[in-house]
Formats: structure tokens, sequence, C-alpha cells
């Protein structure tokens, strides 16, 4: 649960490790998706007056959330392009830079109100957990897609 936390490595570095350790995925999966969307809420909440404090303290923090920024602009072109759709996608391709963190950061520095986004996030994290579990079952194979 712990590593479907962490924003790096979320549910799609969880799942392997719990599948590894043997954990049945009827326990595992709900539990990474669970714990993968614990922090969303406070994320699209909190994010954008943390952000502003940070920037007004000036030095590190303020790099950090202009790193910040940057990394969910870049991201949100999808977003604003297909609205909440393009949010789904974000969060539900398995893939680096992708996510519950940085769907619910695009959200927040979209302005988007957790009732909206929490159900669309929520449903790119179940969905891209299918997706790793598929994948690690050897179901999809990624080499023969690409």
């Amino acid at each position: 649960m712990l590593l479907s936390l962490a924003p790096v490595s979320e549910l799609r570095g969880a799942i392997p490790v719990g599948l590894a350790a043997g954990i049945p995925v009827a326990l595992l999966y709900p539990a990474c998706v669970l714990a993968n969307l614990i922090p969303v809420p406070l994320i699209i909440v909190f994010l954008r007056k943390v952000l502003a404090w940070m920037q007004r303290c000036g030095g590190i923090l303020q790099k950090g959330a202009d790193w910040l920024i940057r990394r969910g602009a870049t991201k949100s072109a999808l977003v604003k392009k297909y609205e909440m759709l393009g949010l789904f996608l974000l969060v539900a391709i398995p893939l680096p830079g992708t996510g519950a963190w940085t769907g619910a950061l695009v959200a927040a520095l979209l302005g988007r109100r957790i009732k909206h986004a929490m159900p669309i996030i929520g449903a790119g994290v179940a969905t891209a957990g299918v997706l790793v579990l598929l994948i690690c079952k050897g179901i999809i194979h990624i080499a023969g897609l690409i």
C-alpha cells in the first residue's frame, strides 16, 4: 500500500511488487487502487495554496513550486483538449509521468472541482490497475504492441 501512496511508483509499481510477494490479486488490486486514491482529494483541494506559499517563500521552495507548475502545464494539454476524457487517459495509461498524482496536479492547476475530478481519476486508476495486472500476468505483451 505504501508504494501505491508514493508519487513515483503509485500502483504501477505496487502491483508488480505485490504479485512478486505472492499477495492474492483479490486483495492486492483493491488495496492498491484505494491507497493510490488517498492523496488525490488532498492534492486537488490544497495544492494551489501550498504552491502559492512555496512561491512566496522563495529559494528552493520557489524553484520546486515552479517545477511542479511547469510539469502540470505540460501534462495539461491533453486535459485541456479533451476535458474529462483527457484527464481519464492521463491517469489510466500506465506510463512514466502519468497517474493519480499527475492527474490530481493537473486537475488542481486547471481549477477542476473535486466532485468532478475524483470520479474520473478513480476510474483512471482502476483502469491503470487492470492494465498493469494484465501486463504482469503476461496477457498483454507490450513488445507485441510496439
